[in-house]
């Protein structure tokens, strides 16, 4: 590798996070010369499986765990080879000695449900009626995502409904769901979706959960979060294949250091600072640190606002609910003490400083969905993982003593799911070679650390609208030759890798996407 800072590229990508492969993916079959440079040792960034437990033979998909926003277009045209599987349960949520069960395949059993849960199907209705909406707000949004930026006029005449609009672009999502719905809990399971990795109220008047809920729902146009059949590493692994068979270079272990507005990349590697030579340097890190690297005044930290758990369990827990099965409650989203008022109050609580006290979390399983993750023995044995996400825990909270106020958040996440199971869920866990219980906590300072996200921010920054100046990519920067292509990006966020492609197509000149060029 010793001759790699000898040698100059068409474009060199700074990060081997999945936008930055797909962004080398395209570039390289375009025939242009392409180094992309991984300060860790393996490529993919949040996007990776690891065998996080000592003799635990389990590849937990350790920081991203699934995929709505990734375009069937992008996978198509790098051929690759990934497989994503649809979940039958959308969501379950315990309410007392019941639940909510959303089942995506029976509407008279989900119409059951919203009736002992509320009293009533009205709900239901309106959660067909609200879903529907979002439905042709997705349908009209999301091929837009692979495009150059409409301006706001545009993509709202291309929705063409005017109440959509006003539900989604322009009324706080407090708002529009305590008109829509009148139970605390439906109301609760549709807000959790615009508060992944966003610390907002649901009345937020700058409209960060609108923007959250929006990327939640319109992935290629359904909406639907499915799971990556041998976890994300398989994702990241896919499109690093296709970016090497198309001639890129991947470097790992290499370090950049700095960026200059003319493409000269300074990086360390095999423990020799090197520099590299770009025709386009694409920064798949966050604006903050393209800004570091630039030399240039970051501005305002943005801050995560979440703690990630994994767990690996002997079997799955007990539920006081006995007309609803473990693997159905558990094969959905599992909501965690997150109706609406409880979202509300533990926002206002670590808005003040404090730890929630009952910290709403959601958990998803995937070995449910997907069981190639588990080891023969393991799969033999009946094991089961569960990713746990934990809101409204900003980075805030961890700055005095990380390691602290991780175990005190820890605790008081893993008491409440104690509050809605049958059984305290230390005792459904599994021990690792060590004897020691197989779980792990990451709050946004260990993010930050682990993978440059600033202060733990999963969307390296505040979601953006999707739309924005026309005949831009929404990926340009006040430098001609640095390009963004990570989830900082106007329509970033997720693991999407629409980013990546529209930083390539930037490069390229494309207007339409890949097929189509100016």
């Amino acid at each position: 590798m010793a001759s790699l800072g000898a040698m100059d590229y068409d474009a060199v990508i700074v990060g081997g996070g999945h936008n930055g492969l797909v962004a080398a993916g395209y570039l390289a079959r375009a025939g242009r010369s392409v180094l992309v440079l991984e300060r860790r040792d393996e490529i993919g960034g949040a996007a990776v499986s690891f065998r996080a437990f000592d003799g635990v033979d389990v590849r937990l998909s350790r920081y991203s765990y699934l995929v709505s926003l990734l375009p069937r277009r992008i996978v198509a045209d790098l051929g690759l080879d990934i497989r994503l599987q649809r979940r039958r349960m959308s969501s379950y949520t315990p309410v007392r000695s019941t639940g909510l069960l959303v089942d995506t395949a029976d509407e008279a059993r989900t119409a059951e449900s919203f009736r002992e849960v509320t009293g009533s199907t009205k709900d239901f209705e309106a959660w067909q009626r609200f879903y529907a909406r979002a439905g042709r707000v997705a349908a009209a949004t999301f091929d837009s995502l692979t495009e150059p930026l409409p301006t706001r006029a545009e993509l709202r005449a291309r929705i063409g409904d005017d109440e959509a609009w006003q539900m989604f672009f322009e009324r706080p999502a407090g708002e529009t769901l305590r008109t829509w719905f009148t139970d605390d809990t439906v109301r609760g399971v549709v807000l959790t979706d615009a508060l992944i990795g966003t610390f907002a109220a649901a009345g937020d008047e700058q409209l960060r959960q609108n923007r959250c809920l929006l990327y939640h729902l319109i992935g290629n146009g359904t909406g639907d979060w499915d799971v990556p059949v041998g976890g994300m590493g398989a994702v990241t692994g896919a499109l690093a294949d296709a970016a090497r068979r198309a001639g890129a270079t991947l470097a790992t272990g290499a370090e950049v250091r700095s960026v200059t507005p003319d493409g000269e990349v300074h990086y360390t590697h095999d423990g020799a600072e090197r520099v590299v030579a770009g025709g386009h340097v694409l920064a798949n890190v966050a604006p903050r640190t393209l800004a570091r690297l630039l030399g240039e005044e970051p501005g305002e930290a943005p801050e995560g606002a979440q703690l990630k758990v994994n767990m690996v369990l002997r079997r799955l827990p007990r539920l006081r609910d006995r007309a609803v099965h473990p693997r159905d409650a558990f094969g959905g989203t599992f909501h965690v003490n997150e109706s609406f008022s409880q979202l509300e109050t533990a926002y206002a609580e670590a808005a003040a400083g404090r730890i929630p006290a009952v910290p709403p979390c959601e958990i998803y399983c995937h070995s449910l969905t997907d069981a190639s993750i588990l080891g023969p023995a393991e799969r033999e044995a009946g094991v089961q993982t569960l990713t746990l996400f934990g809101l409204h825990l900003p980075a805030r909270l961890f700055e005095a003593d990380n390691e602290r106020a991780r175990a005190e958040a820890l605790r008081a996440t893993l008491a409440s799911l104690d509050s809605v199971l049958a059984e305290p869920i230390e005792g459904c866990l599994l021990r690792d070679a060590n004897g020691n219980p197989c779980v792990e906590a990451k709050t946004p300072l260990d993010l930050e650390a682990e993978l440059g996200l600033p202060r733990g921010h999963i969307f390296h920054r505040d979601l953006s609208w999707p739309y924005g100046e026309a005949g831009t990519w929404g990926v340009e920067t006040a430098h001609e030759r640095v390009l963004l292509c990570g989830a900082g990006a106007v329509r970033g966020g997720g693991v999407s890798g629409i980013p990546g492609h529209n930083a390539a197509m930037a490069v390229l000149g494309r207007r339409f996407g890949a097929g189509r060029a100016r």
